[in-house]
């Protein structure tokens, strides 16, 4: 069980060097006035400063070595 989080953390963190965000689209209503609607796509967007990823790999490697250990 422990290799396998410790796999997957490798893995995020590995993503999370690689793109250090990402945005996505959401629909915004403007205007509800009754049968009138306005509405206007607004780009969002989530970033995380690199070392977040490179803590999160130390993290599955420590776990991932610790679990053959045993």
């Amino acid at each position: 069980m422990n290799k396998t989080v410790g796999l997957i953390l490798i893995l995020v963190g590995i993503a999370m060097l690689v793109w250090t965000g990402f945005s996505y689209t959401k629909k915004e209503k403007i205007v509800d006035a009754g049968p009138i609607q306005i509405s206007a796509d607004r780009e969002k967007s989530v970033n995380w400063p690199p070392y977040v990823g490179g803590i999160i790999l130390v993290a599955g490697v420590f776990v991932f070595v610790a679990s053959k250990r045993k």
